[in-house]
């Protein structure tokens, strides 16, 4: 909602600037977005000119050379192309060093080899409307009233006392419960109360029509469940043409392009009461009848904007005796809109059903200014606020005739609900003492009617607020906010024995999250919604869970946010893509977030679905036929660590950098993990760069290097002609299931006396086939080790011809530790014995 400073303080005017406005309202809830400025700079460099004389200019046909007194005693000589510029118009001049709306400095410059000294302006150079056919005459504003009563034109006056050539502009963020703030009298009256400024009447009391029949037009509400209130009256003898330059300026700087007087009224009345209009060509109107009811499926409609929309029944129109002519409280239709020859109107001004309007809106893709409104929920009181304000200015600006009587199908909504605020309850809840006086100010400047009742209050809800004060919290809330939310002192409630603490799944959330930081990477939000294309990109089969279970929405917003994600990849390849887009290629990335399963347990692992159900640390599943899990998921890209003089080559990332990420994330939680080959290999993967990662024997996820297509479907191929070996790393794992082991590892396990003896090391080198994985190397090294053996890995690796061919050299560091005493070689060497021959059944050689 942009609101023109300049219409703001025609009604509330505090003793502020812009950001002393934006301060006071932002406070007391109704956030202001951004400040803008619209129109010229510095406006002392625009003023009033008059042409003295106009000649041909030598060398253009098109140009002409004006002499212009500015008020500056010597006249200016200007170049103007406007066809209708002609001595003794007083015109609108814009002087070297004018800043022009669009930052364009103007200079004094040489057309065509002749000086001009400054610009003679049309409308769309002053960003007061879009006419460029011209420059503006002033005179003939001034006599066609639309420069106000005896405007000062003499030449040297300041354009800004002429003209609107200039305003701030505050963006709001208006919340869906607050539709009041969507007109610029709503804002001024949220402004009255947060600053105490005088409130100027409200604009609808001076109503020139009147109520009671109308003849000319009748109108039929067949569905009042979607249309409580409908209201029309009729104009004749309606001159469309341009609107004023006061108008045209305000909807302008309001973000709405100025059409013409008609259409103009229509969208000032919407702006300034917050509720839409639509004006049609009574002429236009088969039969002077109008019907409002439910659209047919697969009707049709041709809007405004010259496009057929094919509608359903949970839709609305509005229909002559020739089919529908608009979808109601969207947009209108072609056949009766306005144009230069109407010359009779019929307003109307309607109240709609918001959900509907909603539905709609979005399954037509068609967001209009009314639609945005009517969804939030309008009262029906409205609608006679914006017909009396369009009422007043039809017949000002365009000269129409108002006939007597008002069409009102449905009339004002429920009687307003009185809620009865208490002065304790004010204090128990907010914790301060608000004076009943104060209570009743704060009230009664936001339109709530107030009747005292000895420490209490008797408080009437305004039409307007109906959908949103509906209990005493409400108003008590109403009150905290413009008394001054900052003023409540930030104390915790008295509670014995009450603290905060996290819950032992948050501390370990927050320890693996932790861990992931600790090794460099940054943590990313990704998009809860996704498209059905990336289940292709990422090459699952059709009988894959993660495709065949995927929920998708009803009314997605688009085709890219149309289901629920299955897993995290798909949003970290998007965010990797977009950084490689923009230069930055070495990446180190996770997120952790939710994944969504249609009618499936909640602890089936990507691409596993073997059934079995995982109730989280809570024990709370909810029966929504889709459930739901947390992951976590890590992407790798590039060089591992910067570029410096100690390592002008640093690593990149691969299957082994990714599962060094996982051993830390393994490591902080206390828990046991391991990379075993895939039972069934991703298909997103690389087929000999990638594993199942279990926890206690069960799996939780996968990690490995991205298959060489689905990372060229990301833009994120190899680098250098090193192919698969530089495509990314990326692993994810199920977290609930994660940290449901962590927990129940930290309740069983216990602390161990590490330090009081020296380990004993000793390493091994050991030929094997090549068939043979280091991991099965290293669990017949544990299995054989005994309770002595405190650790086993692999340091080295080696393939040559002194191994042999079809077999590789794998060094093992061993530690062999005991809890009483330092061990010797005489007490190891039953261990390496047994180890020796638990590797020779693997076809293993021990190397000298």
């Amino acid at each position: 909602m942009r609101v023109p400073l300049e219409w703001l303080r025609e009604y509330c005017d505090p003793a502020l600037d812009v950001r002393g406005i934006e301060e006071r309202l932002t406070m007391t809830g109704t956030k202001v977005e951004a400040i803008h400025h619209h129109g010229v700079g510095e406006t002392e460099r625009f003023v009033v000119g008059a042409v003295l004389s106009v000649e041909a200019h030598p060398d253009a046909d098109r140009l002409r050379v004006c002499e212009v007194d500015v008020g500056a005693g010597e006249p200016a000589g200007i170049v103007c192309g406007a066809p209708n510029v002609a001595a003794g118009q007083r015109v609108a001049v814009a002087l070297p060093g004018a800043v022009m709306p669009d930052g364009r400095k103007l200079k004094a410059a040489k057309l065509r080899g002749v000086p001009s000294a400054g610009m003679i302006l049309a409308e769309d150079e002053l960003a007061i409307g879009g006419g460029h056919e011209g420059i503006m005459v002033l005179d003939a504003l001034a006599a066609g009233g639309a420069l106000g009563a005896d405007p000062r034109i003499e030449p040297g006056t300041p354009l800004a006392g002429v003209l609107p050539i200039a305003t701030d502009v505050i963006e709001l963020e208006v919340t869906p419960n607050r539709p009041d703030c969507l007109g610029v009298y709503g804002v001024a009256r949220e402004l009255h109360a947060a600053t105490g400024a005088p409130l100027a009447p409200e604009p609808w009391l001076d109503d020139p029509g009147t109520l009671g029949p109308l003849t000319g037009a009748e109108v039929e509400v067949l569905c009042p469940e979607l249309c409580p209130r409908f209201t029309a009256r009729i104009f004749e003898g309606v001159t469309v043409a341009p609107s004023p330059p006061w108008l045209a300026a305000r909807l302008s700087a309001a973000g709405q392009r100025p059409i013409n007087n008609v259409v103009d009224i229509t969208n000032y009345a919407m702006l300034l009461t917050g509720q839409p209009l639509h004006a049609f060509d009574l002429d236009r109107l088969a039969g002077a009848r109008l019907s409002v009811r439910r659209a047919g499926d697969g009707e049709t409609v041709l809007t405004l904007d010259g496009q057929e929309r094919t509608l359903d029944s949970e839709m609305i129109v509005i229909e002559d005796g020739q089919g529908p002519t608009s979808i109601a409280g969207v947009m209108g239709g072609g056949r009766s809109e306005v144009h230069e020859g109407t010359t009779r109107v019929l307003m109307e001004v309607a109240s709609w059903h918001g959900p509907s309007i909603h539905h709609a809106s979005w399954a037509l893709g068609l967001r209009s200014e009314a639609s945005s409104r009517f969804e939030k929920g309008l009262a029906p009181e409205q609608c006679m606020h914006a017909q009396a304000v369009a009422a007043q200015l039809m017949v000002q600006l365009c000269g129409a005739t108002l006939l007597p009587g008002t069409i009102d199908v449905g009339g004002d909504g429920p009687a307003p609900a009185r809620i009865r605020l208490r002065s304790a309850k004010v204090r128990s809840i907010l914790g301060v003492n608000v004076s009943v006086e104060r209570e009743r100010e704060i009230l009664e400047a936001l339109d709530f009617d107030v009747v005292a009742d000895g420490d209490d209050l008797e408080v009437g809800v305004p039409p307007v607020r109906r959908n949103d004060v509906g209990r005493e919290a409400d108003l008590i809330e109403e009150v905290a906010r413009i008394d001054g939310l900052e003023r409540l002192p930030a104390t915790l409630p008295a509670r014995r024995g009450a603290y905060g603490v996290l819950s032992p799944v948050q501390r370990l959330r927050r320890r693996a999250v932790d861990a992931l930081v600790g090794r460099g990477l940054y943590e990313t939000l990704g998009w809860t919604f996704t498209s059905s294309a990336v289940a292709d990109r990422l090459r699952l089969a059709s009988g894959d869970s993660r495709r065949e279970r995927a929920v998708s929405l009803q009314n997605p917003l688009s085709e890219e946010q149309s289901q629920l994600r299955t897993s995290l990849l798909g949003g970290l390849l998007d965010a990797a893509s977009r950084n490689l887009s923009r230069g930055a290629s070495d990446l180190r990335i996770f997120e952790v977030g939710t994944v969504f399963l249609a009618d499936g347990s909640l602890g089936d692992p990507p691409g596993h679905g073997d059934g079995r159900l995982h109730v989280g640390l809570d024990g709370v599943r909810r029966q929504t036929g889709v459930a739901e899990s947390a992951h976590v998921a890590v992407l790798l890209h590039g060089r591992m660590s910067p570029v410096g003089w100690r390592e002008q080559q640093p690593p990149r990332a691969d299957f082994h950098a990714a599962k060094g990420v996982l051993e830390a994330l393994a490591c902080a939680l206390r828990v046991s993990v391991e990379c075993v080959p895939p039972a069934r290999p991703e298909p997103f993967l690389h087929p000999s760069r990638s594993a199942d990662v279990t926890c206690r024997g069960r799996p939780i996820g996968w990690i490995g290097q991205l298959h060489p297509l689905v990372a060229e479907q990301w833009d994120l191929g190899g680098e250098g002609g090193q192919g698969a070996a530089s495509t990314p790393a990326a692993m994810e794992l199920d977290l609930d299931a994660l940290l449901d082991a962590a927990h129940a590892e930290g309740r069983e396990g216990a602390y161990a006396d590490l330090i009081s003896f020296p380990a004993l090391r000793r390493d091994i080198a050991v030929s094997l086939p090549e068939t043979v994985l280091a991991a099965d190397a290293i669990a017949a090294v544990r299995g054989a080790g005994g309770r002595l053996l405190a650790d086993a890995h692999v340091f080295d690796i080696y393939s040559g011809p002194q191994v042999g061919e079809g077999r590789r050299s794998l060094a093992l560091s061993l530690s062999f530790r005991a809890p009483d005493r330092t061990l010797s070689d005489e007490d190891v060497a039953p261990a390496r014995r047994r180890i020796l021959e638990a590797l020779g059944e693997i076809g293993g050689e021990l190397r000298g």
